[in-house]
């Protein structure tokens, strides 16, 4: 029988230093495992928000856990591309992620303040990344996060305009 020769892959060089993109590597595993944590925090909030509210929130909920999904596979996909593996485990992201899951069914009202939260502590995560990505001249990393702090940022104050009187 004929042994197989392993596959040699060719050393990546992107411009960007083999340490560089470990740590770069390193937090955005982080911004996955928030990002990550907060898709499903939000589509558990989907299917279990109940009151006078439901309606928006249910609809409201639904365009933000889906737009959560799509950003979950550009942040894996970058961490990928830097020569690294993605997070994938829910053991992993619990301990990489700075969001705590959310314990039984709170009321509507306490599901936005969860969520301002974790969307705020999301964009905290992609913020940190920026000395780093600066000094790496990682573009295509400080574009993804900008498009996610973005988000973020803009969620939060959505949600947060909710809980106004």
């Amino acid at each position: 029988m004929k042994t197989k020769k392993p596959v040699k892959t060719a050393k990546l060089d992107i411009g960007i230093s083999d340490k560089n993109r470990a740590e770069i590597a390193r937090g955005l595993s982080g911004l996955l495992a928030d990002s990550y944590t907060l898709y499903l925090m939000t589509h558990n909030f989907h299917w279990n928000v109940t009151g006078p509210m439901f309606n928006t929130l249910h609809l409201m909920f639904m365009g933000q856990y889906t737009e959560q999904w799509n950003a979950i596979d550009l942040i894996a996909e970058r961490i990928r591309a830097l020569g690294h593996p993605a997070p994938g485990t829910y053991k992993e992201f619990v301990k990489l992620a700075s969001i705590k899951e959310v314990d039984g069914n709170p009321k509507a009202l306490d599901m936005v303040r969860h969520l301002v939260a974790a969307q705020e502590a999301t964009a905290r995560t992609a913020r940190k990344l920026f000395p780093l990505i600066e000094r790496a001249n990682d573009q295509p990393t400080a574009d993804l996060l900008t498009q996610r702090i973005e988000v973020h940022e803009k969620t939060a104050w959505m949600l947060r305009s909710l809980l106004e009187e």
